[in-house]
C-alpha cells in the first residue's frame, strides 16, 4: 500500500503540463447556453404551434398533454438530437439512492427486408418501465413486485448528455407510490403554488395566476488528485477518510478562502462552465472555499424543480469532468477531519408570473405589507414544522458537519436581523380587532412603509444560523453537500402551502366579522409573531450558551440522524403530507424506512472498511517499524555497556512501548467495533437498529483513529501506507 502511495506521490508533479487538460473558452458563454437543451427556443424551431402551446400549458398551467401532441414532440425531440449525434434516449430519474438514475434504449428499429429505422414516439417519450424492486422503497415493492414506471416531466427540458437525450422523468411504482425525489416535489410546488396564488389573488394583486417557488443552491466540493484517492482505501469505499492525522498546516491562516484558483483547478472549472451553460444549468460564480482543496460553485436562482434537477445533473457532471482532469470529487458532507466540511446552501423565495419576488419588499405600503405577509407566513410555517425540516437534512454524513463550529447547529432557529427583528416587535403590539385611522398611518408610514431602507441597510449574515433571511429570500444553511436538494424543498414548499391555507382561512374569518381586509391581516399576523418569536434569534448558534436558551424555549436540538428520523414519524407531519396530497401514510412511512436503513447501511460499512485497514494495514505497518527499532536496540546492546546502553537505547525502547501500546488498542477497538457492529445488524426493528448503529458502533470509530493517528506520527514515512492529510489537502 504504502508503494501505491508514493507511485501516486511520483505523479503529481506532471499533472499541470499535460496538454490534453488546458481548456479554451470557446467565444462567448452565451453563445453555448442550452446549446444542448430542447429549450423553449428549440422547441419554438421544431414544433408546430399546435404542440408548442400544448407544452407551454402544460409547463405553465399543469394541463394535460393529448397523445397526437406527444408524438409531435417526440419526433421533434428525436430530429434535433440526431441532428447532434445522438443514437439513444432515456428516462433520467431521482431515485431515493441519492444518485441519479437511467436506462439507454436506441432509436434503431429493424424493419422488414433487413433494414432499419430510427425511431421513437409519444408512447415511448411519456412513458419506460424500470424494475421497481430493485430501488431503495422502504417495503412498499418486493421481487416479485418488480414493475414500476417513469413518466416524463414536461416541466424540465429534456437535455442530451454525450450520444443519449436524457428525459427528466418521475418514478411511481405500479400501484402509484412514489419512488423518487421528482413526484413529491412537483406535489408541494403545485401545493404551495395554489396557496400562494389564493392569498396573493385575495388581497394584493389580483393578476397573479401562478406563484414558483425559486431556489439557488451553493454547491461546496472537495478535489482530490485521482492516482491520490486510489490510495485510500477509505476513500473510495465511503467517500470520506477515516483515518489520518491532522497536518501542522490546515486552514488556519485563512489563506485558502477566496483565494488565487490553481491552474489546475482553473482548467477544471473552465471546462465545468463549458458543459453546464451547454446544460442549461446557469453557473455563474465560482471560488476557494475555507478548507484547503475545497471550493464553490453556485448558478442563478430558478424554478425549483429545474433548480433541483440541474444540482443532480451537475453533481454528475462534475464527476465525469473532474476524472478527465485527473480529479476525484468528493461531495461527503465531511471528507477530512479537522478541517471545514462542505454543504449546499439552499436560497428559496417565492415568485410570481407577473415578476415580483413575494420575499422582497415593494415601493409601497400595500407591497410591504404583501411582503410581511409571506415574511411572517414563512417563519410560522418553520416554527411548527421545525423539526421536519431538520429531517429533511438528515444524513449519516450531514452528522459529523451540523454543530461543529462550521456549520449551523441541529436546533432549526431563524435570523433575520436586528432591523426586521424590531419591525415585528412594532407589529405585535397591533390593537386586537379594529384599529383607529391613527393606528394604521403609524403602521403604513412608520413600520410598513421603511421596511426597504431598512433592508437596505441589513446586509449583515449570520453563518451561524440554519435558517437565515438574506435581504430578498431564506437561506437554508445546514444542507449536506451530498444532498439532493429536493428533500428540504419538499418540506419547505409543503410547510408554506399548509400555513398559507391556515392564514387565509383565519384572515377571512376576520373579514366576515367585520374587519377590514388590511385589519384581519395585521391581526392575524399579531397573533403569529407571538407564536413564532421564540425561533428567532440573532447571537451565536455554535456557542453552549445558546443550546441552552434553545432548550428553555422548547425548540428541539436532535443531534442525530435516527433521532431527527424518530420525531419525522410524529403524526403532525403525515396528516400535513396526506392533507396536501403529498404523501400518503404508506409513502411516508416508507421513506422513513429508508432513511434509517440508509443510516444503518454507511455505518455498517464504514466500520467494516475501517476495521479492514486498521488489521490489514496500520497494525502491519507499524510492527514492521517495531521490529526495525528492535533490531536497532539489539545492535545497540551489543556494541555499548549496560550503562552507555539504557542511555543510548531510552527513547527507542519507549517508542516501542508506545507502538505496542498503540497497536493493541486498536486491535482491541476492532475487535469491540465488529462484535457492536454484529449486534446492530441483527437487530430486526430498523429504528433500533439505527440507534444501535448511533449508539454503540459509531463512537468506538473515535479509539481506532486516536490510535492510529498516533502511530502515524510515530511510524516511518516511508513504511506508512496510507496516503496523509497533507499530501491529500496541499498538493494541486
Amino acid at each position: 500500500m504504502s508503494t501505491l502511495r508514493f507511485k501516486a506521490l511520483a505523479e503529481l508533479p506532471f499533472r499541470d503540463y499535460r496538454q490534453d487538460n488546458f481548456v479554451e473558452v470557446p467565444g462567448k458563454l452565451s453563445e453555448l447556453f442550452c446549446s444542448n437543451v430542447f429549450s423553449e427556443y428549440t422547441m419554438r424551431e421544431y414544433l408546430t404551434k399546435e404542440a408548442f402551446n400544448s407544452i407551454m400549458d402544460a409547463i405553465k398551467k399543469g394541463s394535460r398533454i393529448q397523445r397526437h401532441i406527444a408524438d409531435q414532440v417526440a419526433v421533434a425531440m428525436k430530429d434535433w438530437a440526431m441532428s447532434k449525434g445522438v443514437t439513444h434516449y432515456t428516462h433520467w430519474f431521482q431515485p431515493l439512492t441519492g444518485a441519479t438514475a437511467e436506462k439507454h434504449d436506441s432509436f434503431f428499429t429493424p424493419i422488414e427486408g433487413d433494414r432499419a429505422i430510427e425511431r421513437f414516439n409519444g408512447g415511448m417519450l411519456i412513458q419506460q418501465e424500470p424494475d421497481a424492486s430493485s430501488f431503495p422503497n422502504g417495503g412498499i415493492r418486493n421481487t416479485f413486485e418488480a414493475r414500476g414506471y417513469t413518466a416524463w416531466d414536461p416541466t424540465s427540458p429534456a437535455f442530451i448528455m454525450g450520444t443519449t437525450l436524457c428525459i427528466p422523468s418521475i418514478f411511481i411504482s405500479y400501484t402509484g407510490e412514489a419512488l423518487d425525489y421528482k413526484t413529491p416535489l412537483l406535489r408541494a410546488l403545485n401545493a404551495v403554488d395554489d396557496a400562494a396564488t389564493e392569498v396573493c389573488k385575495a388581497y394584493f394583486d389580483k393578476n397573479v395566476t401562478k406563484v414558483m417557488p425559486t431556489l439557488g443552491w451553493e454547491q461546496e466540493y472537495f478535489l482530490v488528485d485521482s492516482a491520490l484517492y486510489i490510495s485510500r482505501p477509505d476513500l473510495v469505499l465511503t467517500g470520506k477518510t477515516l483515518l489520518g492525522h491532522s497536518p501542522a498546516k490546515g486552514q488556519q491562516l485563512d489563506d485558502h478562502y477566496f483565494g488565487s484558483i490553481p491552474t489546475r483547478v482553473m482548467n477544471f472549472m473552465k471546462e465545468l462552465e463549458i458543459e453546464c451553460m451547454k446544460l442549461g444549468i446557469p453557473v455563474t460564480t465560482r471560488h476557494n472555499e475555507v478548507a484547503p482543496n475545497q471550493f464553490e460553485l453556485a448558478p442563478m436562482f430558478e424554478e425549483v424543480n429545474v433548480a433541483v434537477d440541474h444540482n443532480s445533473l451537475l453533481m454528475d457532471v462534475m464527476a465525469r469532468i473532474a476524472h478527465k482532469h485527473h480529479f476525484h470529487i468528493l461531495f461527503h458532507e465531511k471528507p477530512f477531519s479537522g478541517v471545514n466540511g462542505s454543504g449546499k446552501h439552499n436560497n428559496w423565495s417565492l415568485a410570481t408570473d407577473t415578476g415580483e419576488n413575494l420575499l422582497s419588499p415593494g415601493k409601497n405600503p400595500k407591497k410591504n405589507l404583501q411582503f410581511l405577509t409571506f415574511f411572517v407566513n414563512t417563519l410560522k410555517a418553520v416554527h411548527d414544522y421545525a423539526d421536519l425540516l431538520r429531517a429533511s437534512i438528515a444524513s449519516a454524513s450531514n452528522d459529523h458537519r451540523l454543530g461543529a463550529n462550521e456549520a449551523p447547529p441541529a436546533i432549526i432557529s431563524a435570523f433575520i436581523g436586528s432591523q426586521l427583528f424590531s419591525v415585528l416587535e412594532e407589529l405585535e403590539k397591533v390593537t386586537d380587532g379594529k384599529l383607529s385611522p391613527e393606528e394604521k398611518t403609524e403602521l403604513k408610514l412608520n413600520v410598513v412603509g421603511k421596511i426597504p431602507e431598512i433592508l437596505l441597510d441589513n446586509t449583515d449574515r449570520n453563518r451561524t444560523s440554519p435558517f437565515a433571511f438574506t435581504g430578498n429570500k431564506f437561506e437554508i444553511r445546514a444542507v449536506g453537500s451530498s444532498a439532493n436538494c429536493a428533500e428540504p424543498m419538499i418540506v419547505m414548499n409543503a410547510i408554506m402551502a399548509k400555513q398559507l391555507r391556515v392564514f387565509k382561512n383565519e384572515v377571512d374569518a376576520l373579514i366576515e366579522k367585520g374587519l377590514k381586509k388590511d385589519e384581519a391581516i395585521f391581526n392575524v399576523l399579531r397573533e403569529y409573531i407571538k407564536q413564532l418569536k421564540n425561533i428567532l434569534f440573532e447571537g451565536d448558534g455554535y456557542s453552549d450558551d445558546w443550546a441552552k436558551e434553545a432548550k428553555k424555549r422548547g425548540l428541539n436540538n436532535l443531534k442525530t440522524t435516527p433521532e431527527a428520523l424518530k420525531q419525522e414519524m410524529d403524526k403532525k407531519f403525515s396528516d400535513l403530507y396526506e392533507d396536501l396530497g403529498i404523501f400518503s401514510h404508506r409513502e411516508f412511512e416508507a421513506r422513513n424506512e429508508i432513511k434509517f436503513e440508509k443510516y444503518s447501511t454507511v455505518i455498517d460499512i464504514e466500520a467494516r472498511v475501517l476495521a479492514d485497514i486498521a488489521r490489514n494495514h496500520i497494525i502491519p505497518a507499524a510492527l514492521k517499524y517495531q521490529n526495525r527499532l528492535i533490531e536497532n536496540v539489539k545492535g545497540l546492546k551489543e556494541i555499548f555497556g549496560d550503562q552507555e546502553f539504557k542511555a543510548l537505547a531510552k527513547e527507542q525502547i519507549s517508542l516501542i512501548s508506545q507502538i505496542s501500546e498503540n497497536v493493541s488498542n486498536v486491535k482491541l477497538g476492532v475487535d469491540n467495533l465488529l462484535a457492536e457492529k454484529e449486534k446492530a445488524k441483527n437487530t430486526k426493528d430498523s429504528h433500533k437498529q439505527a440507534e444501535a448503529y448511533c449508539n454503540k458502533v459509531k463512537p468506538l470509530f473515535d479509539t481506532i483513529r486516536d490510535s492510529s493517528d498516533a502511530l502515524e506520527m510515530m511510524v516511518d514515512d516511508e513504511l506508512w501506507p496510507l496516503t496523509k492529510y497533507r499530501e491529500m489537502l496541499f498538493t494541486r
